[in-house]
This record gives structure tokens, sequence and C-alpha cells, in this order.
């Protein structure tokens, strides 16, 4: 199935667009106040010293949009689950399956990461942290509201990543939510993270 709606969404644009329509009102209907609910939890439960979890709202599109725009050359090579226009910025909070959350210092938006879920209880998981706060702690912080949401809301969680992006492959190897699932086209792999025994939640 995973691979049937990759294909769809990179071949055939017109029908994806229907399908995250069709997708975005089930999930409205279906989901979306027990994931709002349980990300709200997640945020009072999992926090850093100096740093605020919390969701975006059409108030934080610039900076988001800030965010983004200053990246160096290719740091988001592998980090594409929308387009970084304005205009699609904003399109992607009016999505009720496309959950986005942000993390400030000083009221700065130095993070950013997102479920993008599907009414059949399944979701993907991407995270993107400005380059001056990276190795602080936030990127744990962000998998476990990420994951936590996901699970306490009986949704299984999954992303996928490039064979050719050895950075998230090593942290992956050490991340013991992480497995393999399938080999994906174009070199991508499908990973799903399933809750550790270990794991608080």
């Amino acid at each position: 199935m995973t691979k049937l709606l990759l294909f769809v969404k990179h071949r055939l644009p017109a029908l994806w667009r229907v399908i995250e329509w069709l997708n975005a009102l089930l999930f409205s209907v279906l989901h979306q106040t027990s994931l709002r609910r349980e990300s709200e939890r997640c945020f009072r439960e999992f926090t850093l010293d100096g740093y605020t979890f919390r969701s975006l709202t059409p108030d934080d599109l610039d900076g988001l949009f800030g965010l983004l725009d200053r990246q160096r050359s290719g740091r988001l090579d592998y980090f594409r689950p929308h387009g970084y226009s304005r205009r699609s910025l904003r399109r992607v909070t009016k999505d009720p399956a496309f959950l986005m959350f942000g993390v400030f210092f000083d009221d700065e938006l130095v993070g950013y990461f997102f479920l993008r879920c599907f009414w059949n209880r399944k979701c993907f998981v991407g995270r993107l942290i400005d380059e001056p706060h990276e190795r602080k702690g936030i990127g744990r912080v962000m998998n476990k509201i990420l994951y936590n949401t996901a699970w306490r809301s009986g949704f299984r969680c999954f992303t996928t990543v490039s064979k050719d992006n050895a950075l998230v492959l090593r942290s992956h190897k050490g991340n013991p939510a992480a497995h393999i699932r399938e080999e994906l086209p174009n070199d991508y792999l499908l990973i799903e993270f399933i809750r550790p025994s270990t794991w608080p939640g």
C-alpha cells in the first residue's frame, strides 16, 4: 500500500489531491480530537529546559518559513514533506490530518516536527532542528512526543528514509523503537517505530 501511495503522490498529483482531501475529511471525523488531546498531554510530559514544545498555528507560519529558508544548502535534500513557499505552508496548516509542531527558544522557532496522519490509523513522522540547536537533546524529546502521540492514539508510526541519508540512518540504528519494514523504490526504506518495553507511555 505504501508503494502505491508513493507512486500516486509523485506521478499522479491530481489524484493525490483527491486522496488527501478524502483522508482529511475521514481523519477529522474519526481521529482528530484524540490525537490533538494526546499531543497536548505529551507536550506537558516530555520537556527540555530552555525550550518550549507546542502545536503550530497559522500565526507561526512566518517563523516556520524563516526556519526552512535559513537552512544551508543540502540540509533539506531529504526533508520534503510539503512545499516550502508561504502558500504551501498555509495550505498544510489547513489540513487536519497534518499535525505540525514546533520547538521554540526565546520565542524563536528552532525546530519543526510533524505527524502526517491517515484515517486507517497509520502516520508518518518527520523532524528538522536548526543547526545551532542540534545535539542538545531536542531530537529525543521530539521523538517521544511524536511516537507517544501516535501510540497512545492507537496509530502505527512510520517514516521513510533514503539509503543515501547516512546521518539519519545512523541515528535510527541507535533508536530502539526503529524497525525496518521494507525497501521502497528509489533506494528508500520504510521504518516503523514500535514502543520498546523500556520506554515511558
